[in-house]
């Protein structure tokens, strides 16, 4: 029996990406954010988290059309962003800031809070947050993915001292899914920026550190399991917008984040326009 010869024309293998590798390592991200109001995941004690991590680059050729097609049409079509088509939609909004909002302003990589909670991981985004100089910033974005769910956290003037009488260090975190109990991250955000400050080689002590207030303001919810995305790129527009020079827990909290911040009409408009200009 003659071999059979290999066909030389066959292409690189094409990798899907239509499921994040969360989606080959763990159940839950097979779940919409509705599956988060009553429920929580519990794997014999022991909480799992996400992971959603990026190709390489040297596999860019193989990515399919389809993923491609999902992600352009992420505001269109409903899909939940993944973590690039939420990056990319960033760094869209990012680059069209004015030089006195980026003076004031800094953000950290959308996955790098979900890498952290991976000890393999832990110092190596210790290493790439030092190179952001957050403490000299005013205000520190950081988009959060965990469980399959978006939200916003910010760091305020994370640079000045408890004793500060006009610029004292806040934490906010805004979540369009109020009913999944938002300070469920909580214990995690200050380990986070625990291991944040004695990366920098900061003097606060952790005693001071776990009094850095952390605020959950009511902000507008989401009408359906998977805009999540969505509302937390609105979240750092307008706040990038409207934030006050001196951020305060005392002289203006919550601000503009109420619920009535903004309608769905202007969210989808926002959408809209940052999608058109992200082609």
């Amino acid at each position: 029996m003659s071999k059979r010869k290999p066909n030389k024309n066959k292409g690189p293998a094409i990798i899907d990406l239509d499921l994040d590798s969360s989606d080959l390592d763990s159940p839950i991200s097979e779940f919409p954010c509705r599956f988060h109001r009553g429920e929580r995941l519990k794997r014999k004690g022991k909480r799992e988290y996400t992971k959603e991590l990026r190709p390489p680059k040297d596999a860019k050729h193989a990515v399919s059309r389809k993923k491609e097609k999902l992600d352009s049409q992420a505001f269109d079509s409903k899909e939940k962003l993944g973590s690039e088509a939420f990056d990319r939609y960033f760094q869209n909004l990012w680059k069209n800031l004015s030089e006195d909002k980026r003076t004031s302003f800094t953000y950290l990589d959308c996955m790098w809070f979900s890498l952290y909670l991976q000890p393999s991981s832990r110092d190596k985004v210790l290493t790439w947050i030092k190179k952001k100089h957050i403490f000299s910033k005013k205000y520190v974005i950081v988009p959060i993915v965990c469980w399959s769910h978006w939200n916003l956290l910010i760091f305020c003037h994370f640079g000045e001292s408890e004793q500060s009488e006009t610029h004292k260090p806040c934490m906010l975190l805004l979540d369009s899914l109020e009913n999944a109990d938002p300070r469920r991250y909580e214990p995690d955000i200050r380990r986070f920026v625990l291991d944040i400050y004695k990366a920098e080689g900061r003097s606060e002590t952790k005693d001071f550190i776990y009094r850095i207030p952390f605020l959950v303001p009511k902000v507008p919810q989401q009408r359906n399991d998977v805009e999540c995305g969505n509302f937390v790129l609105y979240y750092i527009n307008l706040f990038i917008e409207g934030a006050p020079e001196n951020f305060s827990i005392e002289g203006g909290y919550p601000y503009f984040m109420t619920k009535n911040w903004f309608t769905p009409e202007g969210l989808e408009c926002f959408c809209q326009q940052l999608y058109s200009s992200s082609e």
